[in-house]
C-alpha cells in the first residue's frame, strides 16, 4: 500500500487497526561501525544541548513538526546533556531517507529512535515524546529497557478510534478519521491550515498556531500523510502494561486530540504511570507553556531512583520555582 492509498473500512478494522509489529532491537554501540553510527546520526541531524556531562535527556517531537519545537523548553534544562533529532520526512531530514513502508508503522520510527540511541551508546535516558512520540517512545521502551531510566509522554494517545466493544474511549469515531486523513489526501496545505491551529489550541495566542501552520506545511505531503496514517489507524494499548519505568503522563486542558480520558486510559495502563494535569491548554504545551511543562518534568526527574543528590536537588529546585528561570545554553552540537 502507497503513502496515497487509504484503506477501505475493512482494510482499517482488519489489517491497520492492531498492535504495532514488534520492534527490532539494536543491540550494543558498534554493531553497525562507526561508519554507520555516523550515517544515522546525520540522517536524523541529531543534535545536542546544554552539560555534555548530564543525565541524559531525549527529546521527540510530534507530527508536523521538527526539533525545532523544542526551542522554548531546552533553556529550562541546562544540567543536563539534551538531544534533539528530525523524524524521518520531518523537520530538515532528506525525504530520500523516509520508507513509505517503514514508517507506515510506528515500528518504523521506533527502531529510528533505538538506532539513534545505540549510535550514541545511550543508556538510563529519560525520553520525552510529544503525542505520537509518546507511543513511539514506549515501543522503543518495550523493546530495550535497559535503555531508558524514565519517560516523559505529553498528550499521549494509544489510540485514537473509540473501541465501543471494550469500552475504550479515543475520542473519534472511525469516520471521523476515514474524514481527517481524507482531507489530509486531498490538500495537505489546506489541510494543515485549518487544523494546526485547532492542533495548538491556544486562540488568546494565534501566533502559535500560526508558528504550528508554518511547521506543517514545511513538512513534505507524501511523508505526512503515510505518518498520519500511522498514527490515527494504530493501536498500541498493549505495549504499555510491557514499560516497567517510570512514566510521567502529562493532560492539557482542551486537548482537541487527546482529551482528558484518553491520558487517564494511557496512565492507568502503565505499571508505573503518573498522570499529572496541567493548567496549559491544547496539545502542545511544551510551546504554549514550557514553564508548566518544564516544571513538571523537573519534579519527575528529581524522584527518580539513582539520581544523584545535586541533580535531585536541581530538579526540586527548578520544579519550585516553577522553571520561571531560564539559562542561556552554550550553541548547539551537530553531533
Amino acid at each position: 500500500m502507497t503513502a496515497l492509498d487509504f484503506p477501505s473500512p475493512m482494510d482499517a478494522a482488519g489489517e491497520l487497526m492492531r498492535p504495532a509489529p514488534p520492534v527490532t532491537p539494536h543491540g550494543s554501540f558498534g554493531a553497525g561501525g562507526p561508519a554507520a553510527s555516523a550515517r544515522v546520526l546525520a540522517r536524523h541531524h541529531v543534535t545536542e544541548h546544554g552539560d555534555s556531562t548530564g543525565p541524559v535527556l531525549l527529546l521527540a517531537h510530534g507530527f508536523g513538526a521538527g526539533q525545532g519545537a523544542w526551542s522554548r523548553l531546552l533553556p529550562h534544562f541546562p544540567g543536563h546533556r539534551v538531544i534533539t533529532f528530525d523524524h524521518a520526512g520531518s523537520g530538515a531530514t532528506d525525504i530520500a531517507d523516509f520508507d513509505h513502508e517503514r514508517h507506515g508503522s510506528l515500528t518504523g520510527y521506533a527502531e529510528d529512535v533505538l538506532a539513534i540511541c545505540s549510535a550514541l551508546d545511550l543508556h538510563r535516558v529519560t525520553y520525552v515524546g510529544h503525542s505520537v512520540s509518546s507511543m513511539i517512545g514506549a515501543l522503543a521502551a518495550a523493546a530495550e529497557p535497559d535503555r531508558f531510566a524514565s519517560l516523559v509522554l505529553i498528550a499521549p494517545s494509544a489510540r485514537y478510534i473509540d473501541d465501543p466493544g471494550s469500552g475504550y474511549v479515543g475520542g473519534f469515531s472511525y469516520e471521523d478519521i476515514t474524514e481527517l486523513l481524507t482531507s489530509l489526501d486531498s490538500n495537505y496545505y489546506a489541510w494543515s491550515s485549518a487544523m494546526a491551529p485547532v492542533v495548538m489550541g491556544t486562540p488568546d495566542a494565534p501566533e502559535l498556531g500560526a508558528e504550528l501552520t508554518e511547521s506543517f506545511l514545511g513538512t513534505h505531503p507524501d511523508a505526512a500523510r503515510t505518518f498520519a496514517r500511522a498514527i490515527f489507524l494504530s493501536d498500541t494499548r498493549t505495549v504499555l502494561a510491557c514499560i516497567a519505568a517510570p512514566v510521567l503522563v502529562l493532560q492539557c486542558r482542551h486537548d482537541a486530540l487527546a482529551p482528558e480520558v484518553v491520558g487517564q486510559a494511557v496512565a492507568s495502563a502503565l505499571p508505573a504511570g503518573e498522570l499529572v494535569h496541567l493548567k496549559a491548554t491544547g496539545h502542545c504545551p511544551h510551546v504554549s507553556a514550557p514553564d508548566e511543562t518544564a516544571a513538571a518534568i523537573h519534579r519527575h526527574l528529581s524522584t527518580l531512583p539513582g539520581v544523584s543528590a545535586a541533580t535531585a536537588e536541581l530538579a526540586r529546585s527548578s520544579a519550585s520555582e516553577g522553571s520561571t528561570a531560564v539559562s542561556q545554553l552554550p550553541a548547539p552540537r551537530q553531533v
